[in-house]
């Protein structure tokens, strides 16, 4: 089996499990709704089943009215390899809005686990689950992006409610400082650990900081019995994943509508 065919096999549709409190996953045709999770809605699928012209505009614009209605955004998950062709005209002509892409890599957990998750001399990592330590994690990347990010808190606290063995985050400190955090997803029935997260404070990047994250992540996906990793990489994390061994095997495009 390609790389590819595992993740559209394993990982898509993106659906939590179990399903956190307050957050709900329902069904339009091929594709998955999911609410309460984040700052908006998601949707996502493993195909559209064939869906094209009127079809597959009346179901774009279901979702574009349901969430005006509920006066929230929603991001489309669009995959390169994704039918048909002119789905992402599709979805621009009904007021969706691109994002940054990001690709997706996969590549084998044995050789990232093997090697030591080595951070820089005064930089500690620390699994954390309590809502103060996320709350520290969303300021660092307040300052990254200089944008809010209280709703990675609510996702995150939900999360680990629902099930603590899900997922496990992890963060880089410098004495009270968070400099760094990343968080991996073990999705039930897959053989995949997935990656979150990685965000740095600007000038404590190009210190092996993020390498050590991933180390340290794929050596609980080992102890998982997990055997591939996946990450959709932004371009500044996707040349260190390539060079420890991940292959790109697609491309992932957010589209947004807001009401």
């Amino acid at each position: 089996m390609t790389l590819r065919a595992a993740y559209d096999n394993q990982l898509r549709p993106e659906v939590p499990d179990p399903v956190p409190a307050g957050v709900t996953v329902e069904r339009d045709g091929p594709l998955v709704r999911i609410c309460g999770l984040d700052a908006g809605g998601f949707l996502t699928y493993r195909d559209l089943g064939g869906l094209t012209g009127d079809a597959l505009d009346e179901l774009i614009a279901r979702q574009v009215e349901l969430f005006r209605q509920r006066g929230e955004s929603v991001e489309w998950k669009l995959n390169e390899h994704d039918e048909p062709a002119d789905l992402a005209d599709r979805l621009r002509a009904a007021g969706f809005v691109a994002q940054e892409r990001e690709t997706v890599v996969i590549g084998p957990v044995a050789a990232l686990a093997a090697a030591l998750p080595v951070a820089p001399e005064g930089v500690r990592l620390r699994e954390v689950t309590s809502r103060a330590d996320l709350e520290r994690i969303a300021a660092m990347e307040e300052e990254v992006w200089q944008a809010d990010r209280s709703h990675l808190v609510r996702g995150l606290v939900k999360e680990i409610d629902a099930d603590p063995n899900s997922i496990t985050v992890v963060v880089a400190e410098a004495g009270e400082t968070v400099v760094s955090a990343g968080w991996v997803r073990f999705p039930a029935n897959t053989g995949f650990g997935t990656l979150w997260g990685g965000s740095t404070l600007p000038q404590w990047r190009r210190k092996g900081i993020y390498r050590a994250l991933v180390a340290y992540r794929a050596r609980l996906a080992d102890q998982r019995g997990r055997t591939l990793l996946q990450v959709d990489a932004s371009e500044d994390s996707r040349p260190i994943l390539q060079r420890l061994g991940l292959v790109p095997v697609t491309t992932t495009t957010p589209y947004v509508y807001t009401p």
